[in-house]
């Protein structure tokens, strides 16, 4: 018998179901004003993570500030910001433990900084200098550490999404007692590895948080273009997994639906998929100009909405922060960030070597002797190849 006729009520006449029958709250903690909600159940939370957490808000904003002027002025060619979604993304990363393995789509900057990434790796690798870490192979913001277990971004949309169930398998299989945490956007979820991801964790029991980032666009298409279903959650109940839908603006709710995910994945060995009903307040990216598909207006209500002031907010009332240290916190980015741009735009390109390694364990006859052609091309157009004309 299938699963689908296990316990389901029997009925004699035409009955149909829509988007509407299935009823999904949204978890919400956290007011607008920062005042938590009568009644409202606390995550587990201390001050010190807390400070860890806000630390991680202002250092983003200020990253993200920076580095999308440094892309206006062409000292970089390429930039995504985390503006609005912050909380989504660090009040999820504050409920991972660091053997987690994170898979992030491009706009989870905030999680691998929360890890403990620094601002000289960010800066090396958004240059593609010789100490990045991906050897310069990589455009601006697909960073990656093995030593934070942050798996490298990777362009092809949803493309992580699978990987993130065998990664979770392999963790099961291992007996680690830690979990996968993917993260995309509720375009990628229109993806064809959408739903071979989530279906593959649900019927392999494999401990994976599929963490959906609802901002509203996917680029320039609205959600109500994409998809007439009930968002991204009702599709999790459909594979038969544990879902939850929480205010992504909210980061105390994204912490405490986290760490509940978290462990249920970690003590069943099964699969949650998290909906974080946020906004992207930003552009697309430093390529895209959202002005030509929502308004001003639109924008405004979601800005009133910050994710990181209401949680700012909190911070005061708890006695955990105060406006000199929040002044003082967004000066000293803004001062490091700017030094080490300075710093990191002048190390050297990756040599030209470094082409033809980490494809096999020896370089192959074939590519030594492409890698001798290009040598020879570059030598003969030298000012087409500043970085690397004169240094082999």
């Amino acid at each position: 018998m299938s699963n689908a006729t296990q316990t389901n009520e029997i009925v004699h006449s035409v009955s149909f179901l829509d988007r509407d029958s299935l009823n999904i709250p949204t978890l919400r903690i956290l007011q607008a004003d920062g005042s938590v909600y009568k009644d409202a159940v606390l995550p587990s939370i201390d001050e010190e993570t807390a400070k860890r957490m806000y630390d991680t808000c202002v250092f983003i904003r200020v990253l993200d500030e920076r580095m999308l002027g440094a892309q206006r002025q062409g000292r970089i060619s390429f930039y995504m910001t985390c503006t609005g979604e912050e909380a989504a993304v660090i009040g999820s990363a504050a409920a991972l433990q660091d053997k987690d393995v994170i898979l992030a789509q491009y706009r989870e900057q905030a999680a691998l900084r929360y890890r403990g990434f620094t601002i000289e790796q960010f800066m090396d690798q958004m240059f593609s200098n010789a100490k990045d870490l991906g050897k310069g192979r990589q455009m601006p913001i697909h960073y990656g550490s093995q030593a934070l277990n942050y798996h490298t971004v990777s362009s092809p949309l949803g493309t992580q999404i699978p990987q993130a169930t065998g990664v979770a398998y392999s963790l099961k299989m291992n007996n680690d007692k830690a979990v996968s945490i993917c993260y995309f956007g509720e375009g990628a979820a229109s993806e064809g590895d959408f739903h071979a991801g989530l279906n593959m964790a649900a019927t392999l029991n494999a401990p994976a948080l599929f963490f959906c980032r609802n901002n509203g666009y996917a680029i320039s298409t609205p959600a109500e273009e994409q998809f007439k279903g009930n968002g991204i959650a009702s599709r999790g109940v459909g594979y038969g997994m544990h879902t939850i839908r929480v205010d992504g603006n909210d980061m105390l709710a994204v912490l405490a639906a986290t760490q509940a995910a978290r462990d249920f994945a970690v003590e069943n060995n099964k699969p949650v998929l998290i909906e974080a009903m946020s906004y992207r307040v930003g552009a697309h990216s430093s390529s895209d100009d959202p002005s030509g598909y929502r308004s001003k207006e639109e924008e405004d209500v979601w800005r009133a909405q910050d994710p990181v002031a209401r949680f700012k907010s909190w911070m005061l009332a708890q006695g955990w922060l105060s406006e000199e240290e929040d002044e003082a916190l967004y000066a000293k980015y803004r001062e490091e960030v700017l030094a080490q741009v300075k710093v990191s735009e002048k190390v050297e390109a990756p040599h030209i070597d470094e082409l033809i390694n980490d494809v096999y364990d020896e370089p192959t006859p074939l590519l030594q002797k492409q890698l001798k052609e290009l040598k020879e091309h570059v030598n003969k157009y030298p000012q087409a190849y500043p970085k690397t004309a004169g240094r082999f």
